[in-house]
């Protein structure tokens, strides 16, 4: 796999996660208890045996690039193995933010220009699937591609958020549809591209080009010999609340396809929160654990039902936690119900508080696009005090405190931040 170039895209901004990545950039989100998002795609990549990889980074990168470190949790680490993180180039006068997908590559040609390699494989770190890349690879280099777009079936109610192929018999892509309201086609794009390196090279350099769905795949359609690579495993893009929780919830579905341990999905255990030197699981007497994924270092006296515990997390004696993604070292004391909430790291939550319950019609008042379908998002380190009442689809934003709380009650829908203190 040494001809072969990996480009991992994980700079966007993500910003339908809302305050999810106020502090950190999307791929570096936690997920599943023990994992980052990217760890998929990174693993996918060492899996394959790829040995040259390069991170192209850009909207708060540093927790990301704390995460990926030297990269040998995924040995890709060594005298014939690297992978380099590579932010945006630094302008004249400005910082040159990456215009979109083909504006990153392009500003880091070099990479795949200066080795010898022969192609080029770019993948997005904000999705969630096990793929194995060699099987694409040999598909790209049996059909004599010049590009090849790894597509798979979604429903046809969906096609408008996907670019989508139509093709032929053999799978050559005649015509390419980016987002259309009225798709001709159900074979949507998975973000997984493989260029002959030439072919692209000369495509970035010849046009100035941003995107790889608007821009640069209908290009190739006209000019080249482009494929579609059926996929039929597990995927979800995680790019919504509401498809973050969807995948974190398939985590404890027998049926859904996703299971990362199988996968053998890796983490860089050395990492802060990460269980390497967690305590086992404690689960007191009289407590009750149903159909959960619950991480080391977690000490349940409640009832936990339904959801995903990273490592840390406490939920006292007469607490309840439903339908829930609960992220490192968060406390819920006693007698608090949690429901239909994804909670970051080190909130602390009061005792006798009811949240997450209520209207899910009414949809958040700032973010009603972001929060609709009765999920409530609390933000990192914040402190909800005793008995507090917080509704469906509301937002209580990092860093709050007692002091915040106008009243003991936060209605559907509404949103909570932080006191600004008067000079």
């Amino acid at each position: 796999m040494n001809d072969t170039a990996v480009l991992l895209l994980a700079g966007g901004v993500g910003s339908r996660l809302n305050i999810l990545v106020s502090r950190r950039a999307k791929p570096a989100v936690p997920f599943g208890g023990i994992y980052r998002i990217i760890d998929f795609t990174l693993s996918n990549i060492a899996k394959a045996g790829f040995t040259n990889v390069a991170v192209l980074t850009q909207y708060k990168p540093l927790s990301l690039m704390d995460h990926i470190g030297d990269g040998s949790a995924w040995d890709l680490a060594g005298r014939f193995r690297s992978i380099k993180i590579l932010p945006p180039k630094t302008g004249e006068r400005e910082w040159d933010w990456y215009k979109g997908t083909a504006d990153a590559v392009r500003q880091n040609v070099n990479f795949i220009a200066a080795e010898g390699y022969k192609n080029v494989l770019i993948l997005s770190g904000d999705h969630v699937y096990h793929m194995d890349y060699r099987s694409m690879l040999r598909f790209h280099l049996e059909h004599g591609a010049k590009v090849t777009i790894s597509v798979l079936k979604v429903p046809w109610e969906e096609t408008h958020q996907f670019g989508t192929a139509v093709v032929d018999e053999q799978y050559r892509i005649m015509d390419w549809e980016e987002k259309s309201p009225k798709s001709r086609s159900n074979l949507a794009s998975m973000g997984v591209y493989i260029f002959d390196r030439d072919y692209l090279v000369g495509l970035l350099e010849s046009s100035r080009d941003e995107d790889f769905g608007y821009n640069i795949v209908p290009k190739a359609v006209q000019e080249g010999t482009v494929f579609a690579y059926a996929f039929d495993g597990y995927w979800r893009d995680v790019g919504t609340l509401q498809a973050y929780w969807d995948a974190n919830m398939d985590i404890v579905k027998t049926d859904s396809g996703l299971n990362p341990e199988s996968w053998g999905t890796m983490t860089n255990l050395n990492a802060t929160g990460i269980p390497y030197d967690r305590p086992p699981i404690k689960i007191a007497r009289g407590s009750n654990v149903i159909n959960s994924a619950v991480s080391p270092g977690c000490v349940i006296s409640g009832k936990v039902e339904n959801s995903v515990l990273s490592p840390g997390v406490v939920a006292e004696k007469g607490s309840s936690v439903k339908d829930s993604i609960i992220m490192h070292d968060t406390v819920i004391r006693e007698g608090t119900s949690v429901e239909r909430c994804i909670i970051d790291k080190y909130v602390l939550i009061g005792k006798e508080s009811d949240i997450g319950r209520g209207d899910h019609t009414i949809a958040n008042h700032v973010f009603p696009e972001h929060l609709n379908t009765g999920l409530t998002l609390i933000g990192k380190e914040a402190f909800i005090p005793d008995n507090v009442t917080i509704g469906t689809n509301c937002i209580i934003h990092s860093n709050v405190e007692a002091k915040d709380f106008p009243t003991r009650r936060i209605s559907d829908g509404e949103n909570l931040q932080e006191t600004e203190v008067s000079q």
